[in-house]
C-alpha cells in the first residue's frame, strides 16, 4: 500500500508532467477541456463546442481562436486546430488498461492552473449512449471525481501516459472514459485531417418501447412495439416526410423496431441517396411513410 508521501510526490509529477498538455474549451465555468494531441491539434468532446470556432486557453494563460477540424458527434469526439506552440502533446498509453488500474484524472479549471485527481479504474468495456443515442462502447469506468466542466480532460496513468478521455458522468462518484486505444487515435488523426464521418438521422427524438407501451396504454390505444416519437426537428427528414410528435415507429426498411440500436443499424445500411420506408402508426391509422435524405441529413446536425 502505497504511503501518503508517496501518492503525494506522483500527483505533484502527474501535475507537472501533464498540466502543459490540458487546455480549457470555451470561456467561464461551463463548457468542457481538451488535450494537446499534436502540433496544432487539441482532442475535445463535441459537446463542448458551439460552432466552427472555440476559445482555447492555455496552462500559460495564452487564449487562442481554434477552428473545429473534424467532429463525430456521435462518438461525443472532436479536434480543434488551433496554435499550441508552447504545449506539449502528450504521450500516448500502449497496451490494454486492466481493472483496478489507478488513474489521474487531469483538467484546468477557469481559476486554478491544474486540477489532479486520483482514483481507480472500476469497469472495462462498459458502453453508453453519446449525445445522439447512438452507442459508444468499450469505455473506462474509473473514480477519479471531476467537477463540472472538466469533459474532454484526460485520464493518464503514474507516467502521464494518456488512458482515455473524459466524456460521460454516470453520478454516485463514477466515470466514463473513451479508451486512447490504437482505434481512438487512428479516429483522431481522420479528424485533424478534416475527415469528419457522415451518418444519417431522422431528426427525431424517440423513446423506447416500454415507453412506447405505457404511454399509448394511457390514453387508451391498443399496445404495440415501435419507438414513439416525442420530438421532430424542425426542417429535418422526418419533419419533410410529415412524422410527427406521438407517432409510434414499428418498422424501419422492412425490419421491425424495438431498440433506437435497431433504427441505427437498418440506417447505416442504406446507399448514399437511398430512401427509408418507415411504417408508422398514428393513434390506430396504420401509415407508410418514406423518409428522403439530403446532403445535409448527416453530422452537422439532428437527433437519433
Amino acid at each position: 500500500m502505497a504511503s501518503i508521501e508517496e501518492v503525494q510526490k506522483t500527483v505533484g509529477e502527474v501535475a507537472r508532467s501533464v498540466e502543459n498538455s490540458v487546455v480549457r474549451i470555451g470561456r467561464g465555468p461551463g463548457r468542457g477541456a481538451g488535450i494537446v494531441v499534436g502540433d496544432g491539434s487539441v482532442l475535445t468532446n463535441a459537446h463542448n463546442l458551439r460552432g466552427s470556432q472555440v476559445t482555447v486557453t492555455f496552462s500559460d494563460g495564452r487564449s487562442e481562436t481554434g477552428t473545429v477540424a473534424g467532429v463525430d458527434v456521435d462518438s461525443d469526439l472532436a479536434v480543434v486546430s488551433v496554435g499550441t506552440a508552447g504545449a506539449r502533446a502528450i504521450e500516448w498509453h500502449e497496451g490494454e488498461v486492466e481493472l483496478g488500474t489507478t488513474v489521474f484524472a487531469v483538467t484546468k479549471p477557469p481559476s486554478a492552473e491544474v486540477r489532479v485527481t486520483v482514483g481507480t479504474v472500476s469497469a472495462v468495456g462498459r458502453a453508453f449512449r453519446g449525445p445522439r443515442g447512438r452507442l459508444i462502447s468499450g469505455g473506462l469506468e474509473h473514480t477519479a471525481p471531476l467537477a463540472r466542466g472538466s469533459s474532454g480532460s484526460p485520464i493518464v496513468n503514474a507516467d502521464g501516459r494518456l488512458l482515455g478521455i473524459n466524456t460521460h458522468r454516470l453520478g454516485e462518484g463514477f466515470y466514463l472514459a473513451v479508451p486512447a486505444d490504437a482505434e481512438l487515435r487512428g479516429r483522431v488523426d481522420a479528424l485533424a485531417r478534416g475527415e469528419s464521418p457522415r451518418r444519417l438521422y431522422l431528426g427525431v427524438a424517440l423513446l423506447p418501447t416500454f415507453a412506447a407501451r405505457r404511454l399509448r396504454a394511457s390514453v387508451g390505444l391498443p399496445e404495440r412495439d415501435g419507438l414513439l416519437v416525442r420530438a421532430v426537428d424542425d426542417g429535418g427528414p422526418a419533419a419533410r416526410a410529415g412524422i410527427r410528435t406521438g407517432d409510434l415507429v414499428v418498422e424501419a426498411g422492412g425490419s421491425t423496431l424495438k431498440s433506437p440500436d435497431d433504427l441505427f443499424e437498418v440506417l447505416g445500411r442504406l446507399a448514399e441517396g437511398e430512401a427509408l420506408t418507415l411504417q408508422v402508426v398514428r393513434g390506430t391509422d396504420e401509415l407508410e411513410v418514406r423518409v428522403s435524405f439530403d446532403a445535409t441529413s448527416g453530422e452537422e446536425s439532428g437527433s437519433a
